[in-house]
């Protein structure tokens, strides 16, 4: 089979398998990721991600990663938002959870449909073949850029003319040598609407984030009290922060979401009904979704500090009986909401 004919099939295949986009890199057309990787980590802008750090080498090229890769298909699968995600900000009483994580986890639905993508493309070529839902260390940012998907906007998350801002992507690696796609350049232009918006002042320039600052790092990634500087501007985000990618522009040209799985389950909460969870309660509540990997304790201090920003006074006695609560973080993060409100 002609190369080109094969990526065709395959462009076909991975529409039937529910992706909306396909695009085809080199391991090696990123060259710059390394150097942008190493001002990054040695500026401190990961912060406590010290897992970046790590596997640096790996990170910061995608041929060290599997040396034998010669193609590396990138996907996009769209998760929309039908409602306005900034709309929840102004509901004091009630959680911002980022529209990533409102239904089931996209790790899971990614990958299930990267299997059997890699595997029909295995089958039919003989190639070797390893996928990757950001749990590797890969920059899939970068690569789908070099693969045309989209490019990195001024915020450093990926938008693309036809999808919007609302995608996830996922990479399947492979031995065979495919037609690659043309790398995609910046529309962003002299917008600045992703970086204006930012509660937390998170981009020190363009196309640069400190992640440190950025509210969803803060409530995901960041262990321990989070600054109370920084958690007084947090408002009522207690997982993630859709900011910047709810103002991009090129939104207008979103496509809708086909996966039911991505549907809301979680919604906008009330912070009394959260901050009343227990460790067996948290687990129950977010079973099947991405919020469950930061535990109950993370999860409730998000919620305090909410609830000390709401300015709703009522909601003290709600955070009061956490004042005592067998973690540190939770117990901190209580007083300081009670404190605030009174």
């Amino acid at each position: 089979m002609e190369p080109e004919v094969l990526k065709d099939r395959l462009i076909a295949r991975a529409h039937v398998e529910g992706f909306s986009k396909l695009g085809i890199c080199a391991p090696d057309s990123t060259p710059d990721t390394a150097g942008r990787l190493r001002a990054f980590l040695t500026a401190g802008h990961h912060g406590q991600m010290g897992w970046m750090a790590e596997r640096e080498a790996w990170r910061g090229s995608a041929a060290a990663l599997w040396p034998e890769a010669r193609s590396v298909i990138m996907l996009a699968e769209v998760y929309t938002p039908q409602a306005d995600p900034l709309a929840v900000l102004a509901q004091k009483d009630r959680a911002a959870v980022s529209v990533y994580a409102q239904g089931k986890d996209y790790h899971d639905l990614v990958k299930r449909r990267l299997k059997r993508l890699g595997g029909w493309f295995a089958a039919l070529t003989g190639a070797e073949i390893k996928v990757f839902v950001d749990t590797a260390p890969v920059m899939e940012k970068p690569l789908a850029q070099a693969a045309g998907l989209g490019w990195q906007g001024k915020h450093t998350n990926l938008l693309a003319r036809d999808l919007g801002s609302w995608f996830f992507l996922g990479a399947i690696f492979t031995t065979f040598d495919l037609p690659k796609d043309q790398a995609e350049i910046s529309h962003c232009g002299t917008c600045s609407a992703c970086l204006d918006i930012c509660p937390t002042g998170a981009f020190p320039a363009p196309y640069q984030l400190d992640a440190r600052r950025c509210i969803s790092y803060l409530t995901i990634e960041h262990k321990g009290p989070v600054d109370p500087e920084l958690r007084a501007l947090m408002g009522n985000r207690i997982y993630g922060c859709d900011d910047c990618l709810a103002v991009c522009p090129w939104n207008k040209f979103a496509q809708a979401a086909r996966e039911i799985g991505y549907a809301p389950r979680v919604g906008a909460p009330e912070l009394t009904e959260l901050v009343a969870l227990d460790d067996a309660g948290f687990r129950a509540r977010f079973a099947g979704s991405p919020i469950k990997r930061i535990g109950r304790d993370r999860f409730v201090r998000n919620v305090l500090y909410a609830i000390g920003n709401s300015g709703l006074p009522a909601l003290a006695a709600h955070a009061a009986p956490l004042c005592q609560d067998p973690d540190p973080t939770v117990a901190e993060a209580a007083l300081w909401a009670v404190a605030r409100l009174r």
